[in-house]
């Protein structure tokens, strides 16, 4: 059996933690944490779910395929894997995530020491920055990442170690129940984007793995391990986060993410610990905005095959991307919200089908497709919600499948709809006489 070298298990580890943990995430787990006070586990284990366990799930998976989303998502069709990659391509890429990094980058870093400053002004010049880098695909960028994401994980921890040793209040209780709190920060864990991530960046991990000489089995089993290390680094920081965001429970729930991160920071650490804040943050979101911008334009021009150039691309989602950062990076998460409650709910499903795929053989189109449908009859009529549009029809239909109240009708929804898509295939199959697809 093939040996598995413990440093590169561990290197692998580091890798995923720096691919999830980009310095926008920073800004939930506090934010989270301020809003659900003494209720903070619960909210951490349905955050940590969505923010932790289903990127870890997706890298997984997708290493089944060797990082290949048309494979993942071909159980919908080639037409819907196509689709849904570019969806997802542009939510973590110039629609959402890459207009994050530079929002984030002025409220952080620019804004606590220059609050009169014009955002645009900061925004143009990060801007600048990614698409220089991304043009040029400059070795500075990978330097600067591989130091700041051990400097900045310090400076984390420091914090919350600060914070919990002497923390600024006592958590209060919220008028809320625990399963509200896990039930919200479950959907609150879409806004990280990294299940999203996982399945289109995944196969750069399996490509770095298999260029050290594993081969298919070993690469399998080495992810799993270095995932499950990337989520204990996750699960400690997030964690910590959201402890220091619920000693900070009095403060009012409508204080923007950043403002709140920024207060606690500069309560704990004052002005130096800020400013060294504000210099990690920055350069973490300049490298995070380079590789979106990258990748982006990779999977563009490659599907286009190069009709559209991947420069053309960056071009593009430059511009749009620093045109959009300037509604701030709460109307940004404002934004996003009725875009991940559709999406999300897909990538998960798709990720429990693939799965379930050494059971459920290719034969069961019928029960793939419907399970599909089931999920999009509900995500879909979420995110029309989140937008103030309303079906009455669509929503009688929604409203009677269980757990929808809570969040999860999708998952009902989907299950429902492979059991349904399950006997018409064990039907068809039958009058052809071929075999059963379980």
């Amino acid at each position: 059996m093939e040996r598995i070298n413990t440093r590169d298990v561990i290197v692998t580890g580091f890798a995923l933690f720096a691919m999830f943990f980009g310095a926008g995430n920073l800004i939930f787990p506090p934010y989270l944490g301020s809003l659900f006070g003494t209720k903070w586990v619960a909210a951490m284990l349905g955050f940590g779910i969505t923010g932790i366990g289903l990127p870890l799930l997706g890298v997984m998976v997708m290493s089944q395929y060797d990082g290949s989303f048309e494979k993942f998502a071909d159980k919908g069709g080639k037409l819907f894997a196509i689709l849904l990659g570019s969806l997802v391509v542009l939510c973590i890429g110039p629609l959402l995530a890459i207009p994050r990094t530079g929002a984030t980058t002025f409220e952080v870093a620019v804004k606590p020491f220059f609050p009169n400053m014009n955002p645009y002004i900061p925004i143009i010049g990060f801007f600048a920055l990614t698409y220089y880098f991304s043009m040029k695909q400059s070795s500075v960028i990978d330097i600067i990442g591989r130091v700041l994401t051990p400097g900045l994980l310090g400076l984390l921890i420091f914090i919350i170690i600060a914070g919990i040793v002497n923390p600024i209040s006592t958590p209060l209780d919220p008028n809320v129940a625990k399963s509200s709190a896990f039930s919200s920060c479950f959907v609150e864990g879409y806004q990280t984007m990294d299940a999203l991530a996982a399945v289109i960046f995944a196969g750069i991990i399996v490509q770095s793995i298999r260029a050290k000489g594993y081969g298919r089995t070993s690469s399998i089993k080495m992810t799993a391990i270095s995932g499950l290390i990337a989520a204990a680094g996750l699960f400690v920081v997030y964690g910590g986060l959201m402890y220091l965001g619920a000693t900070v429970s009095f403060m009012s729930s409508d204080i923007p993410r950043t403002t709140l991160l920024v207060t606690i920071v500069a309560e704990i650490a004052g002005d130096v610990g800020l400013a060294a804040l504000g210099i990690a943050v920055s350069l973490a979101c300049l490298t995070t905005a380079v590789g979106l911008t990258a990748a982006t334009g990779e999977f563009f021009s490659n599907l286009s095959k190069n009709r559209v150039t991947y420069l053309q691309v960056v071009t593009l989602s430059t511009i749009f991307s620093a045109l959009f950062a300037g509604i701030g990076v709460d109307g940004i998460i404002r934004f996003a919200v009725p875009i991940l409650v559709v999406v999300y709910p897909i990538v998960i499903v798709l990720m429990f089908m693939n799965l379930l795929s050494p059971v459920f053989n290719d034969s069961c189109r019928y029960a793939y497709v419907t399970a599909l449908a089931g999920t999009l009859l509900v995500s879909l009529y979420d995110g029309l919600s989140a937008m103030g549009v309303t079906i009455s029809v669509w929503g009688d239909i929604v409203s009677m499948i269980p757990l929808v109240g809570n969040g999860f009708g999708w998952l009902m929804a989907s299950t429902i709809g492979f059991g349904i898509g399950l006997i018409v295939d064990r039907i068809a199959l039958a009058i052809k006489g071929s075999e059963s697809c379980a």
